[in-house]
This record gives structure tokens, sequence and C-alpha cells, in this order.
């Protein structure tokens, strides 16, 4: 592709790179094919190659882009199924996300749109503000019909109730059982302890039973993706400096031998911190050695290895794994889950068309919930072909999306794991079971895939669009992470 920059916008660090990922793109169209957005509403400016010309236009010009600009940018998900597609290695995880920086820093949002960015980037990434935001969301339900409509979704989609705080919030370490053949700092990450803190409890099992002495580092927090991908990188690379900085007095305390991470979304966001902190002389080196040392949970497992799984789990279940996007296109790991489940026993099948985001993708069903409604249909109806027992995958942003209307629970992928080797049942599986079995009377069948679960509660939950029953221990969530 051709680009007209001056020298001086190339001086720009972050321009000079775009300009670079510009010229790789051939114009070859094989990105629309695997394009969530452009499968669905089909047009040319919903689709990578379609957002790859809007973004050149809009960084050549230097000036404030259009409306209808940013509206085809802000519809991208960021799912990167383009990425993997394309033949000429396009980077265009590097490109959309320059490009929402410079829609933050040039463009200036209606006022509801601006306060429910700034609301999400502001209390997400925040345990504590998080917890407190689920009390007042409820308290709210009863003006509901008073708020803007621009609140409506993240309203509809708060917990009813959120589990209690885990031990595993707080800094401390982890002994190996047996003896120690590894050493990990472990991301506990935001949204997810609150949301679902047995995905943390599981990982902590699983790795300590298998050699590893797992460190939660003092002043560890959010990753940053989620400020990241609403165009906050201030607000993102504050949030970076900080987990490395944490991460960093750790290991030249202790060492450590990887940082794990059990959100493929904040995986993603953390494997690239060099490349975000690159232009940071305090920072560079050190954003190198942190990315260098992240693993999504499931490549520390392959490593260690499995031990034979427990007779006591559930091994002939037949599991749907969903490839969360941010782990097969984000972080190129996609058989290897599949191939740990099936190891342990379980039978996991492939969900069709499963490049296809479930419409997570990190706050995007708040800010683009007709997409994301659409995209979660799509994927459950493909789910349902598949005939599971229950749904895994590794991501809380897509656990909290699809439970949200799936008919089998949807657990991560290493509370399967966990239960196989000795751990206890998954709470959502545990409590779906006993479900089944209270109306084993009624019918053998198993739930159609139009009517929601209970996923954590111990009544079936209410079809209206506003519930959303998710990940275990919460009666809705609101979808988190990508």
């Amino acid at each position: 592709m051709r680009t007209d920059f001056t020298a001086e916008q190339l001086a720009d660090p972050d321009t000079a790179e775009s300009e670079k990922i510009l010229r790789t793109c051939t114009h070859c169209g094989f990105c629309t094919a695997t394009c969530p957005t452009y499968v669905l509403l089909g047009d040319e400016l919903d689709s990578p190659r379609g957002r790859i010309y809007l973004i050149k236009d809009m960084l050549a010009r230097g000036e404030s882009p259009s409306a209808d600009t940013v509206k085809h940018i802000d519809r991208c998900l960021s799912c990167l199924a383009c990425m993997t597609t394309c033949p000429s290695g396009v980077n265009y995880m590097h490109l959309v996300d320059h490009a929402r920086r410079w829609i933050e820093e040039n463009y200036r949002r209606p006022p509801a749109e601006r306060v429910l960015r700034r609301l999400l980037g502001t209390v997400l990434p925040r345990p504590g503000l998080f917890r407190l935001a689920l009390l007042s969301a409820n308290l709210a339900r009863a003006f509901a019909r008073l708020l803007p409509r621009r609140l409506a979704p993240l309203l509809a989609l708060t917990p009813a109730s959120a589990p209690p705080p885990s031990g595993t919030d707080r800094a401390r370490v982890f002994p190996a059982e047996g003896e120690q053949r590894m050493r990990v700092a472990l991301l506990p990450g935001c949204a997810q302890r609150v949301l679902a803190p047995e995905i943390n409890e599981a990982t902590i099992r699983l790795l300590t039973r298998l050699g590893c002495e797992v460190v939660i580092a003092p002043g560890v927090g959010c990753c940053g993706s989620l400020n990241h991908h609403l165009g906050q990188e201030a607000a993102a690379l504050a949030f970076a400096r900080n987990n490395i900085d944490a991460w960093e007095r750790e290991r030249l305390a202790g060492s450590i031998d990887a940082i794990v991470i059990n959100a493929s979304g904040c995986g993603t966001t953390v494997k690239d911190y060099a490349f975000m902190l690159r232009e940071d002389s305090a920072y560079a080196e050190k954003a190198a050695r942190i990315a260098a040392l992240a693993r999504d949970v499931t490549e520390i497992v392959e490593a260690l290895g499995l031990p034979k799984p427990s007779q006591s789990a559930g091994r002939r279940l037949r599991v749907a794994y969903h490839s969360a996007c941010s782990m097969q296109h984000g972080q190129r790991l996609h058989r290897l889950p599949q191939a740990l489940l099936n190891a342990v026993g379980f039978e996991t099948v492939e969900v069709p068309e499963g490049h296809i985001c479930c419409g997570s993708a990190g706050t995007y069903n708040l800010l683009q919930p007709e997409i994301a409604d659409k995209l979660r249909e799509r994927k459950l109806a493909n789910i349902a072909k598949t005939d599971p027992d229950l749904v895994a995958t590794g991501n809380i942003g897509c656990i909290t999306q699809l439970a949200s209307r799936s008919s089998v629970p949807v657990v991560h992928t290493v509370e399967l794991l966990d239960w196989a080797i000795g751990g206890p049942e998954p709470v959502a599986w545990r409590r779906y079971a006993a479900q089944r079995r209270a109306t084993a009377g009624i019918s053998n069948d198993k739930p159609s895939a139009e009517t929601p679960i209970a996923v954590g509660v111990n009544q079936p939950a209410p079809p209206e669009a506003s519930c959303s029953p998710a990940a275990p221990r919460s009666t809705q969530a609101i979808v988190i992470g990508s």
C-alpha cells in the first residue's frame, strides 16, 4: 500500500511504525472472510482492509477524524482473526491500537459516550472500585428508566451479586507440593478476581500440585489491556509499568521462571509490553524481559507435564473447546489447550466457525451491544451443533459472554485440568449437574440452546435479555477481557 506521510509525521515513532505496517498490506482481501463484523454487516469499511484505508487516511491528514471513520474503527473487535489469515504478515493489532489512541486524543465524542468510556476505563481495572460499582448498580436498578440509554447495556449486564474476595487476591506465596520444579508469578487480574475468583484458585491448586511455587507479587494489578483497547494509553502504560516494577522486584528478590496468566486477553497484552514501552528509556529493557517471561497457564502445564488423571473426574464428558480470539489469534495457542484436555480424558470437539469472535472483546459488548449480541448467538448456535456437555475456554470475557445464554456450563480450561488431577468439580458444572439430577424425572434431554441455564445459581435463570448468568458463583456478569 502506498503511503504519503511527511518527514515530520514520520518523526513520530508510532506513525513511523504504522507506516511500515500499512506498506505491508497488499489489498488481497483474504482478511474479509474471517472478519466478524464484515461477515455480519457486509460493509467493506467494517473489514480490516477497509479500516486500514480509513486509518491511513486519518493518520496522513493528521486532523480530527470524521464521525463515520470513528464508527467503523470502533466496530473493530480487535479479535485479530485477520492477522491469522493475512499472507503478508500485516500487524493489524499495532495499527488499530495506534488508531484508537489517535481517536482518543483528536476526536470529541458525544458526552454520554465519553462518560461511559471513562467509567469503564476507571472502574473495571480496579477490583475495589468494581465491587463498589456492582453494589451501586444494583441500587440503581430501581431507577433504570431514568438513566441515559448509553448506560442501559452496562446496567443490564451487571451481576446481581459477586463472590466474596478470595484468599488468592492478596500478595502471598503458595509453596509447591513436593519437589519444587519451578517458581512462577501469577497475574491475579482485575475483573476476573471479582467475578470468578475460582479461576485463580484452580490455577494455584493445579500449578502447586505440579511442583510450582506460585507468587502473587505485592503491588501487581491490571495488565492495562482494558484501557489500551479504549485508546486510553496513559492509563494503560501506567498499569504496565506498575506490573513491571512489581515483577522486577520479585525477580531480583527470589527469581521467577515465568509469569503465568490465565486470562488470554491479558496474556496477549503482557506479551506485547516490549512493544508498548519500546520508546521508554527507563522501561524498554525491563518490559522486554517481562514480556519474554509471560506465559499462558497452559504453556506452563505443558512444560511441567500432567500426572495420571483422577478416576473420580468426569473424564468422558464431551467438551466444546471455544478458542478465545486472544488465545488463537493473539497468542497463537490453539491446539495446546485441547491437547491437555484430551490428555486427561475429556473428549474435546471443535466448534464450527471457531475463528469467529463470540462478541466479548473486552468492553465491546458494552459499547457495541447489538453486534456483540449477534456474534454471541451465532457462536452459541455453532456450539449447540457439537452437542457438548459443557464448554471450556481460557478467557474470562468469553466465559461471561457465552454463559449469559448458554444451555450448558461454560468453564475455564484450568478448572477442568484441576478437576481431572484431583481438584474439586468446577462450581458451574457441579450446580448444573445437580440441577439436571433434580429434573431427571421430568426429562432426560439436554436443555435447548435457547434456554439459559443457571450457571452459578441454584434456580433457573429468567430468560430476559437483561439477565446474564455467567462465571461460577455470580448470577449475572459483565463481560470483561478479550
